[in-house]
């Protein structure tokens, strides 16, 4: 029970610390609101639809990395597809880079209702969406409440989600869009206890995930969690390939070469990632302001890095 508990305050702090920097929440939340688009890029045999705006949204954001547009489609998707979770779920994803907190807690609620309502016609992705809506109210929760006051409220979010993940999991135990919300989920856990092993996370992502670029995207965030960055960057090239107008990737990939090379003492690896800072940065108008400042921290830091080597860099 201890270990569990820490779990719980250790997955959602760690998960909301990485969507107020980039990810996607995109990641820590974001990652919690992959569909099932319409056409299915999952490959499933029976397809399951969704709205065109929610899917539009969702192309905006992880294959563009472009969240004006994400919020202009996603405002028509909640007058048009009042019934999709996932619609509400990004809502509460951009609300939170925001730090609209209010706008979080209200969005996270109707994720929920929705997911409970969509069980009944689609037992699948109502369940997955119904254990997203517990997992943004755990988040909200102890955003609010603080990590030691919030972990009891937090945990018990935390049995829900994974009961609800476990019912999809019987219902379609290889279905590509839970394995890639479990596993990043299961990643996210794994690399922050030192009593867990990432092994099977990150298989459940590489062997049963879809899209491939959002699994390679989630891959290379536990291997530069896990400070192999190597690995990391092959998975982090991988998604870049597939999606490469995503300025988020290389946001990514200017983390791993710059932590690389701190490792190796490599002036050409912390050089390369200053460009790949920079070239995320090409794309700012695109970004959340909070994660403009935050690559542009990062970048700065790189650049203080290569200083401090003795090679000089352009601000």
């Amino acid at each position: 029970m201890t270990k569990l508990f820490t779990a719980s305050q250790i997955v959602f702090t760690k998960l909301t610390r990485l969507a107020q920097t980039s990810f996607t929440v995109a990641i820590a939340l974001n990652f919690s609101l992959l569909p099932s688009l319409a056409g299915d890029p999952f490959g499933r045999s029976q397809p399951h639809q969704i709205g065109d705006k929610t899917e539009a949204a969702f192309k905006a954001i992880f294959q563009q990395g472009n969240y004006p547009e994400a919020e202009r489609h996603l405002k028509e998707a909640l007058e048009k597809e009042p019934n999709e979770p996932l619609a509400y779920a990004m809502q509460a994803s951009l609300a939170y880079t925001k730090g609209d907190l209010t706008g979080v807690n209200n969005y996270s609620k109707q994720t929920l209702a929705a997911g409970e309502k969509l069980i009944a016609n689609d037992p699948l992705r109502g369940n997955i969406y119904t254990a997203v809506g517990h997992f943004f109210e755990g988040a909200v929760i102890l955003t609010r409440e603080g990590t030691v006051k919030g972990a009891p409220q937090a945990l018990s979010r935390l049995r829900q989600v994974y009961q609800y993940l476990d019912k999809a999991e019987a219902i379609s135990p290889q279905d590509p869009e839970l394995n890639l919300l479990r596993g990043f989920m299961d990643l996210m856990l794994s690399v922050s206890l030192p009593f867990a092993n990432p092994d099977e996370a990150i298989e459940r992502l590489d062997r049963n995930a879809a899209p491939e670029y959002l699994a390679d995207r989630g891959i290379a965030i536990g291997y530069r969690d896990l400070k192999q960055y190597s690995q990391a960057l092959t998975y982090a090239n991988r998604a870049i390939k597939a999606t490469p107008d995503n300025p988020e990737l290389y946001y990514l990939k200017a983390q791993i070469l710059k932590e690389q090379s701190r490792r190796e003492k490599s002036q050409q690896l912390i050089r390369d990632a200053i460009a790949n800072f920079d070239k995320a940065l090409t794309k700012r108008s695109q970004l959340p302001a909070s994660l403009v400042k935050q690559i542009e921290r990062e970048r700065n830091s790189a650049v203080n890095q290569l200083n401090k080597q003795g090679v000089g860099a352009k601000n």
